[in-house]
């Protein structure tokens, strides 16, 4: 045996070695992903990762190997986390026999509408806040929430996409609903006799260019359309008002003052369905990922650019600011695929690789 296949022979036992370690690897990042499935954690941790290669170059005995062993850790760990992920999105959810389902507001809100058009056959709670929807996904009293998150005439709804990030929800599908608002009071009541309106602040905006007509009325806002219903129901006085939908009016026995009130007749509102788990069904198109770039020029440029580079189409991003760090934001981005097609999984690769902070939202059939 010559010198060349003696040394062949190390590295042979050397890859053995590092096969076997590789594997116990493996078993670990295996842990690692339950824990972070089960606290709603992203996979990416870039501080922790930057941990790693700045602890493992200070192993080394010969600093000309710095770059290579980085390149060589940064290549497992982003191995590490696509057996994460493919883990994550592959995990079987165990369906209850009967499916409990959150949302804010009454009955005869928007959101009950919402909730009733996605789910048959399951029961319903209302809570009081976008927050409580939250609230009871993590402490298991719900399955699902149903939360707006998007209107066609105000535009993205920051306090549920706040929420989301607070509480590392997961999209797991969406609605759109025509929206269509109403002028609501109670029996004797008439538009000429009202000195107040209650409603959500997104209806109130929503009917801006009707209610200005009115200068002399006050606009309050209030938690939401149908809650807004239900108290000038309560109250029973003619010089109070709701802006709510026709199934409100019906619900609290109140009269449609005026119809349609709503200044943009194409009023869409996209309701998200919310789960403490990614679920993924096969025809899913649409897929909605959080981001966080470096704080310098060209940044969000450089992970925007993958979707033009793997023909992907770009639905919306939303900034949300970053508390405690000024000019700091995190994007929501939604954009048209399937994360099993090898041309969105390429370009999350590359997002996720140039991204300081990334998660994975969700992947589900689009609404509208």
């Amino acid at each position: 045996m010559d010198k060349l296949d003696l040394l062949r022979c190390e590295i042979d036992s050397v890859d053995k070695e590092l096969v076997k370690l590789f594997e116990r690897r493996m078993e670990i990042v295996t842990e690692i992903g339950k824990f972070k499935e089960e606290t709603n954690m992203p996979i990416l941790n870039k501080s922790r990762e930057e941990e790693v290669l700045k602890k493992n170059a200070s192993y080394l005995k010969d600093e000309e190997l710095v770059g290579p062993m980085k390149e060589f850790f940064k290549k497992v760990m982003e191995i590490s986390r696509d057996v994460q992920r493919e883990r994550m999105l592959n995990r079987v959810i165990d369906k209850k026999s009967k499916i409990k389902v959150g949302f804010q507001g009454q009955s005869g809100s928007f959101s009950e509408a919402a909730l009733n058009e996605y789910f048959t056959d399951v029961e319903s709670m209302n809570v009081e806040t976008f927050e409580d929807v939250f609230v009871s996904l993590h402490s298991n009293h719900i399955d699902y929430g149903v939360l707006p998150i998007e209107n066609s005439s105000t535009g993205g709804i920051s306090e549920v996409y706040d929420l989301l990030k607070k509480y590392n929800g997961y999209i797991i599908g969406e609605v759109c609903l025509k929206v269509k608002h109403n002028l609501l009071g109670v029996e004797g009541s008439s538009i000429e006799l009202l000195e107040e309106i209650y409603s959500h602040p997104q209806a109130l905006e929503q009917s801006k260019e009707f209610l200005k007509k009115y200068p002399h009325i006050k606009l309050i806002p209030y938690k939401n359309t149908a809650i807004s219903a239900k108290y000038i129901m309560e109250q029973k006085d003619v010089k109070k008002g709701a802006v709510a939908s026709v199934n409100a009016a019906e619900i609290y026995n109140l009269k449609v003052l005026k119809e349609n009130i709503h200044h943009n007749h194409n009023n869409y509102t996209r309701f998200v369905i919310i789960g403490k788990n990614p679920e993924i069904c096969e025809n899913a198109n649409k897929v909605s990922v959080l981001v966080n770039t470096n704080h310098e020029a060209g940044a969000l440029f450089n992970v925007l650019r993958y979707f033009a580079d793997n023909d992907i189409s770009m639905l919306k991003i939303e900034s949300r600011p970053i508390i405690g760090r000024s000019w700091e934001y995190f994007f929501y981005i939604d954009f048209q695929g399937n994360i099993h097609d090898e041309h969105v999984k390429k370009a999350i690769k590359l997002i996720e690789d140039n991204a300081n902070y990334f998660k994975l939202m969700g992947n589900y059939i689009s609404g509208s």
